[in-house]
C-alpha cells in the first residue's frame, strides 16, 4: 500500500524563516525520484531548488508560483512505496479501496508509475539542504502522462470508477491541488498550459505580478524568446492606456471580486499619490541589518584622496605579460589583493565584536565580501580565504561569484560569513561614500571613480587619474591611528604597487 507523506519547506539556515516559490518543477501525478528537485523558491539570499527526500508519486501541491512559504509549511505530499503498475504492466491495476494511491493514480491518468518505481519510489533522502542537493545525483524525471489527448488538449474517456472518490484515503480536495478526478482527468475541459515561463529575473516576475500582467501571454524579446523588464513594462503601459477612458473607471471591491493581496500596493493608495512597497524578501533583510548595523556599531570614516595611475599601469603590465589567451585579471582583484595586504598588517579590522561577552573577536581567516548591484538588489558574495589568493585567482573567484549573483544562482553559503567588505561605489560613477558597515564585521572599504584630475607630481602640475578612498570602521576594535594607518597604506599601494613587494 501507498503511504502519503508531506514535505515540508526545509529550514533554509541563516534566520531565513521564508520563501517564495519561483517555479514549480513537477506537476500533480507526476512520478518523482529520491533528491529530484522539486520547486525552485526565492529566499533573501539567493533562487535555489528544493529537492525532495521522497520517491513515489506526487498527490498535491502548495503555493502559487509567486507565493511566499514560511519554513515548515507543506510544499507537496508523496505518494511513497507505489509499486503497482498500471494495467497492461504486469499483475493488474488494483481495485476500488485498495488504498494504492500511486496506482490510482496512474490508472486515472492512463499511465503508469514505472519511473518512480524506478527513480526509488519509497525511499527516503538522508537530508535536504537548499542549494545543495541531498548527496545524490537528481535522476531523470519522467512525468505520468494521460494515455491520450484530443488536439484540444481534453482526456478521452471518462475517469475509471476506482477513481471516483477520495483517493488513498486522502480526502477530496486535500492540499491546494490534490489529487482527485477532476485533477487526475479533465472531461469536458481543456488541461491549463503548463511549461516553464520563459523568464530568469525574479524582478521581472515581481513586477508581472504586481502589475497583473499574465506572462504567458507576452512574446519575449531576449534570447530564444526570454521575457525581459522591458516586455512587462509594455504590457503594463498597454493596459494602462484604455483605463484612462471612462468606462474603465475605477469601481470598487465586490464580494463577486474582492481586493486580493496579488493586486499592487499602488493601487490601494492611487487616491493618495502613494505607493508603498513591502519591505520583504531581499529588501526586507537589507533594510533589517542596515538597521541593526546603525544601533549596534559606532561607524566612524576616512578618507583620502590618491593617485591610482601607477595602479592602472601595473594591472596592464600583468595583463601584457600573460599573453592574448591568459584571463584578464580585474581592477577590483588588483584592489582585493592590496586589501588582503592592508589587513595583514592591521589585523585589528578583520574583526568583530561580541556585544553579549563584550569582546573583540579578531580572526585568523580573511573572507573577502564585495557589494554586488543586481536585478535583486544590493548582495554581498564572499571571497573564501581571500588571504591565500594571489591576483589571478582573486580575479576568478570574483568574475564567477559576480555571475553567479547576476544569475541568481548563489548559494546562501556564497552570501555569508564575510570578516571584511569592499566596495567599488566607483562604478556607479560617483566618488565618496560613506556606507554602512555589514554587520557583524568591522570595517568596510571604499572605492570611488578613478578619473583624470589636475595633480601635483614629481613637483610639477600633471594630469593624472586619481581616486578617492573612504574607510568606514567600528570604533571599538580601534582608533583612528589604526584606521588611519590601514588607509594610508591601500593608498600607498594604489599609488606605488611595488609597495606590496616589501611584504613578500
Amino acid at each position: 500500500m501507498a503511504e502519503v507523506k508531506e514535505f515540508k519547506l526545509p529550514d533554509l539556515g541563516e534566520g531565513l524563516t521564508e520563501a517564495e516559490v519561483v517555479r514549480w518543477l513537477v506537476e500533480v501525478g507526476e512520478a518523482v525520484a529520491v533528491d529530484q528537485p522539486v520547486v525552485e523558491v526565492e529566499t533573501a539570499k539567493a533562487m535555489v531548488e528544493v529537492p525532495c527526500p521522497y520517491g513515489g508519486v506526487v498527490t498535491a501541491r502548495y503555493g502559487e508560483e509567486g507565493e511566499e512559504l514560511a519554513v515548515g509549511a507543506p510544499l507537496l505530499t508523496v505518494a511513497v512505496g507505489a509499486g503497482t503498475p498500471a494495467p497492461g504492466r504486469g499483475s493488474g491495476s488494483p481495485g476500488p479501496g485498495s488504498g494504492d494511491l500511486a496506482g490510482v493514480v496512474a490508472e486515472a491518468a492512463g499511465a503508469d508509475v514505472e519511473a518512480a518505481e524506478a527513480g526509488g519510489a519509497g525511499e527516503t533522502s538522508g537530508a535536504v539542504l537548499v542549494g545543495y542537493g541531498t548527496g545524490a545525483p537528481p535522476a531523470r524525471r519522467r512525468r505520468v502522462r494521460p494515455a491520450s489527448h484530443t488536439p484540444g488538449g481534453a482526456v478521452d474517456g471518462p475517469a475509471p470508477a476506482a477513481a471516483a472518490g477520495p483517493v488513498g484515503g486522502v480526502p477530496s480536495g486535500y492540499g491546494r491541488h490534490a489529487v482527485t478526478p477532476d485533477a487526475a482527468v479533465r472531461q469536458n475541459g481543456s488541461a491549463p498550459a503548463v511549461g516553464p515561463v520563459p523568464v530568469i529575473s525574479p524582478l521581472v516576475r515581481r513586477l508581472a505580478r504586481q502589475n497583473g500582467v499574465e506572462l504567458r501571454t507576452l512574446t519575449g524579446s531576449g534570447p530564444d524568446g526570454l521575457i525581459l523588464r522591458a516586455d512587462v513594462e509594455r504590457a503594463i503601459g498597454a493596459a494602462a492606456a484604455p483605463a484612462e477612458q471612462p468606462a474603465a473607471a475605477e469601481q470598487p471591491a465586490t464580494a463577486e471580486q474582492p481586493a486580493t493581496a496579488e493586486q499592487p500596493a499602488a493601487a490601494a493608495s492611487a487616491a493618495d499619490g502613494e505607493v508603498r512597497i513591502a519591505l520583504r524578501g531581499l529588501r526586507g533583510v537589507v533594510a533589517d541589518k542596515m538597521s541593526r548595523s546603525r544601533r549596534e556599531i559606532p561607524e566612524a570614516t576616512c578618507w583620502v584622496d590618491a593617485d591610482a595611475t601607477e595602479l592602472l599601469a601595473a594591472r596592464r603590465a600583468m595583463n601584457a605579460a600573460g599573453g592574448p589567451d591568459a584571463p584578464k585579471i580585474s581592477l577590483l582583484a588588483v584592489l582585493a589583493r592590496i586589501c588582503t595586504a592592508a589587513l595583514a598588517r592591521f589585523p585589528e579590522l578583520n574583526a568583530r565584536v561580541d556585544t553579549e561577552a563584550r569582546e573583540i573577536v579578531r580572526l585568523e581567516r580573511l573572507h573577502l565580501g564585495f557589494a554586488a548591484q543586481t536585478d535583486r538588489g544590493l548582495v554581498v558574495p564572499v571571497v573564501r580565504d581571500a588571504h591565500t589568493r594571489g591576483a589571478e585567482s582573486l580575479s576568478e573567484e570574483l568574475a564567477r561569484l559576480t555571475g553567479s549573483a547576476r544569475a541568481g544562482t548563489l548559494t546562501p553559503g556564497e552570501l555569508t560569513g564575510s570578516t571584511f567588505t569592499l566596495n567599488n561605489y566607483g562604478v556607479f560613477g560617483v566618488d565618496g561614500s560613506t556606507p554602512i558597515i555589514n554587520h557583524p564585521e568591522a570595517a568596510m572599504l571604499g572605492v570611488g571613480r578613478i578619473v583624470p584630475k589636475p595633480w601635483v607630481h614629481e613637483g610639477e602640475l600633471a594630469v593624472r587619474h586619481v581616486t578617492q578612498l573612504s574607510l568606514t570602521f567600528d570604533h571599538r576594535v580601534c582608533d583612528g591611528g589604526v584606521a588611519g594607518g590601514f588607509l594610508r597604506y591601500v593608498a600607498d599601494c594604489v599609488e606605488q604597487p611595488a609597495v606590496l613587494l616589501r611584504g613578500i
